[in-house]
This record gives C-alpha cells, structure tokens and sequence, in this order.
C-alpha cells in the first residue's frame, strides 16, 4: 500500500483521519461551540492520521505484499468515495447533534455550526499537528543517522527513536510545561489577593479573620474572604424560617496560613472552639475545591434548614483550577483532607455524645474527591461521624468506585441503588435521595449529575464503551451519543475541560436548590417538612456561583 507520488501524504492515512474527524461530530455530554468542535476535530483527525501512518508502517516493516501504482490509484477511489459521504453525512448532522443536547439542557439552540470556520480550525490544527510529527522525524532521523557510525543499523534506530523521545520528554517537562506551570500558579496566587493586596480585615470578634481570630485575614485568600463574609445572616434566616435564628459559623483556613496540612488543621480547629462551633447543633467539614472555593448554593441551604445553628469548618489546600489541581497537586488535597478530618473528628470523639454537635463531611468535586479519602475508617467505624454529602465526585475516588460496584444490578449506573438504602443514596437534578425516612445510624449521599463528565470519565473509553453508554440515555444526554474508540474518550476529555459551562443542573456545574433535599436527607433538620424544601429551592436561585438570597 504505497504513497501516490507528489502528494507527500499517504492517502489511507489521511482517508482514517477524515473519518475521525467526521466521528469527532457526534454528540457527547457536553454541547460544543464551533471553535472547540474545530480543535477537538483537528486533534482527533491528526490522530487518525498518526495511527494510519504507524499500521503502514508495521505493512511495510512485515514486507507484505503492496498494490501497484493503478491498482492502487483505484483502490484509493474506491475508499475515498464513502469516506467523503460519511463526513457530509455528519457535517449535516452536526447542528442536529448539538442542538438535542443544549434543547435537553434548557439552552438555546444555534442555526449554524459555524461549519466554514469549524473546517478551517480543524484544518489548522491538523497541518500543525503533523508539521510537529515531521519535524520530529526530521530530528529521529538525524539522530539515527549519526548513530550509523557508532553502531549497527537497527540499534541505531532504537536509540535514535529513545533519544528523540528522551529530548521531547525534556523539552516539555523542564521547558514550556514548567514555564505554563509557573505563569498558572502565579496567576492564581495573585487571584487570591493575599497579605499586602488583601482588604481591609473585618473588625467584629465573631468571624474567622477578624479581631481576637486565629485566622490570618491576609493568608485566607479571596474564596475564604468571600466564604466567611457571606452567606445568609440570622436575620435572614428567621425571615424565612419564621423562627428565631443564629448566626452560622463558618470557618477557613488559608493554604498561606501554615506550612504543614496539620498545622492549618489544627489552626482551623482551634478557631472553631474560639467561636463556640462545638456549640451548635449541626457541624460540618467541608473540603473546597481546588482554588480554595465553596459552593454558596451547597452551604447557604443547610444553614437556612438548620436555623442557622450549625458550623463549618473548611480549610484551603490548593491555589490551582481543580483539573489542575487534580493532576499536579493530587497529594495537597488528600493529605489535607485526612488531617483536618482527623484533627476534628479526634476532638469531636472526646465530647459528651449528649452534647456535641451532629457532624457531618461536605465536599464538592476534588473536594468530595479529598474528603472521602479523609473519611477513612476511624470516622465510619470508630464513634463515626452521622453522614455525609458530597456533589460531582471526580471518577477516580475510590469510595465512589467502591460504592458504585456494589450497586442493584438493575438500577441505572448513573443513579444506582445500594443495598435497601440505609446506609448510601445517590440524587441527581431529577431524583432527590429518599427524604429523612428509612436510613441506619450513618447517611452517606452522593449529589451527581448524568451529563457530569468529571463524575462519568473513564480512562478504558478508548476502546470500550463506558458502562452507563450502555444504558438509555438519561434525561439530559443525547440518544445520539455512540461509542467510536478513541474518538469518545477525547470527546470525553474536551466534555471535562467545558463541565463547568454547562447551565445549572447539568454538566458540573450543581445547582443551589439540588442540595436541598439531598441535605434534608442526610441532616434530617428539626420541624422540616416537605413543603419547607420546596420554598427554600425556590429561595434558592443561585447554583455554581451564587447562593441564596438575603
């Protein structure tokens, strides 16, 4: 199977990547705006091509046998034919695609893909891709060439295709990668408005970072300013409630505020008993996520519920966006996790159990990751801890994992069901997890969403179907998607990077009133009814950004 003289392309090559271009069109959970449909499009027919190359090349190595130069002509005419239908057959399907995902998530649709501009990022991106593969052969070639006169043939080959490997791997780790690295964690530190550039410091003795605090205002970072100075008020709450009401206690350590994961733990903690948290009725720990960030809509709902008698403690552990984090700072979070865990729920264990207060573990996507791996078993075992809520757990915790293999063989893998329900419950946008009634002495519930791709990733997508694909599609995700190997696990890996896009309720971005009955569940609030949940979701507008109103 040779290359047609003058093109410089090998055409069965180019002819896989046009098809995986066209696959790269199918809906996934995310909907795609053209300019990333043209990335991910060129990306994946650079791969097709790539693969196209490296199976010629086993052709040739293996010597078997080739067309002739008009038997091969022919042979390509007859390929390409059908390759070119099936990517105007997907072109034309496009808007169709996308459109049934953003109608099933509330958006608006579009009239056009945008197709023009769509075809020429791909094709940019795709000329650029292999103009990097060639000037990577150029140097495997030059490498191998000089190694001619050292050594034999074929070693030549293998310690020239070592070393070209060894000098990008080098490139990348110690130049442009370390250069991006820096330039993030910088830009985020500063985000953070830390010491010099913070505002000015709260004056009241109640609040985390104002007078008598053991709580650093200047190293608590904005996420942590922001967290302890909002929320709802007592006043606010008894407004709603029609009750009288305290002010909730949150408390935050910065990652500026210590060296170590334990001494911020213990910061925190001694923080919380200078404000009285050990006082109120309800306490949790809540492990943000990676910028150090929570979720208003998570914290303001359980506050409301509970009359504001409740506290939360959290404490920062990264500066890092959570994809970010999750891979270059997979230890911070978890080791922050288990000390602060440990640190509370050690003193906990020593109060009265009359007295203490309820505690209960909060976290959302690396933060629920990180909490649940700090939920070990001292706290399910050892005087355990009364439950846990945790939003869009990352697909590589191992409780999740763990809990979802022993789900009902018939229930959906995106909402499964665990045993008769005592002990762990699932909740979605669609399905809250069961009310109060019919739980054991722990609650452990898991808030998701069926088009979350941080919650539904898997690595194996590259040549198997993910489980829940097998399935009907849930209620926001497209009938249309269809597994293509490798193609759907970059169409996954883009769906990560845009979950946070997504309109509230879907995707990764969880919505202010899904906690509510979830927390309702979980913290089984006194004097609460039904109708109660139904006014506070209302109340309740906000989502991945804001969370309720005053």
């Amino acid at each position: 199977m040779r290359m047609i003289k003058g093109t410089g392309l090998a055409v069965l090559p180019l002819l896989l990547g046009l098809l995986f271009l066209a696959a790269s069109l199918t809906p996934s959970l995310i909907p795609r705006e053209w300019l990333v449909q043209g990335v991910l499009g060129g990306l994946v027919m650079a791969l097709g091509y790539l693969i196209g190359r490296i199976i010629m090349g086993l052709w040739w190595v293996m010597e078997l046998p080739t067309l002739q130069e008009r038997a091969a002509l022919i042979f390509y005419a007859i390929l390409t034919l059908p390759v070119i239908v099936v990517v105007i057959i997907c072109l034309g399907k496009a808007d169709d695609w996308q459109n049934g995902i953003r109608s099933r998530m509330g958006m608006d649709t579009v009239d056009s893909s945008e197709t023009i501009r769509m075809l020429l990022v791909a094709a940019v991106v795709f000329a650029v891709l292999v103009l990097v593969g060639a000037l990577l052969r150029v140097a495997f070639d030059y490498l191998r060439h000089r190694l001619y006169r050292f050594m034999p043939a074929r070693t030549a080959n293998i310690a020239g295709f070592l070393l070209t490997v060894f000098i990008v791997v080098v490139v990348t780790r110690d130049g442009v990668l370390d250069k991006v690295i820096a330039n993030l964690d910088k830009s985020v530190t500063v985000a953070q408005h830390l010491f010099d550039t913070a505002p000015p410091a709260p004056s009241g003795a109640g609040i985390a970072g104002g007078k008598s605090s053991l709580i650093a205002w200047g190293a608590m970072g904005q996420p942590g300013r922001d967290y302890v100075t909002t929320g709802p008020s007592a006043a606010a709450i008894s407004q709603f409630t029609g009750r009288e009401a305290l002010q909730p206690i949150r408390v935050y350590a910065g990652l500026a505020q210590a060296e170590t994961p334990q001494e911020r733990a213990d910061i925190a903690l001694a923080e919380l008993k200078r404000l009285g948290g050990f006082d109120r009725k309800v306490l949790i720990v809540a492990l943000p996520t990676g910028t150090g960030w929570l979720d208003p809509g998570a914290v303001d709902t359980v506050e409301y519920m509970h009359g504001g008698d409740i506290a939360t403690i959290a404490v920062q552990y990264s500066y890092l966006q959570s994809p970010l984090a999750l891979i270059l700072e997979t230890r911070s979070g978890l080791d922050q996790a288990r000390e602060l865990i440990s640190t509370v729920h050690s003193y906990w264990k020593t109060l009265p159990r009359r007295t203490r207060p309820k505690l209960y573990i909060h976290g959302l996507s690396l933060g629920a990751w990180a909490s649940m791996h700090g939920t070990g078993l001292f706290a399910l075992l050892d005087d355990p801890i009364n439950g846990a809520l945790w939003a869009g757990p990352p697909f590589p915790s191992a409780m999740w994992n763990g809990i979802n293999a022993e789900r009902t063989p018939d229930s959906p893998y995106v909402r499964p069901t665990i045993g008769d329900g005592q002990l762990v419950r699932f909740a979605s946008h669609t399905n809250d997890a069961g009310g109060p009634a019919g739980w054991g002495d722990m609650r452990l519930v898991f808030l998701q969403y069926s088009s979350d791709p941080i919650v539904f990733y898997e690595a194996a997508s590259v040549f198997r179907a993910p489980e829940w694909m097998r399935e009907p599609a849930a209620v926001d995700v497209s009938p249309d998607m269809i597994f293509i190997p490798i193609v759907t696990q970059f169409q996954l890996a883009v769906d990560m990077a845009l979950a946070n896009s997504a309109p509230d309720g879907h995707g990764h971005a969880y919505y202010g009133p899904d906690y509510v009955r979830p927390w309702v569940a979980v913290t089984d609030p006194d004097n609460w009814t039904d109708a109660d949940s139904t006014r506070l979701a209302a109340h309740c507008d906000g989502g991945f950004h804001q969370g309720c109103r005053n």
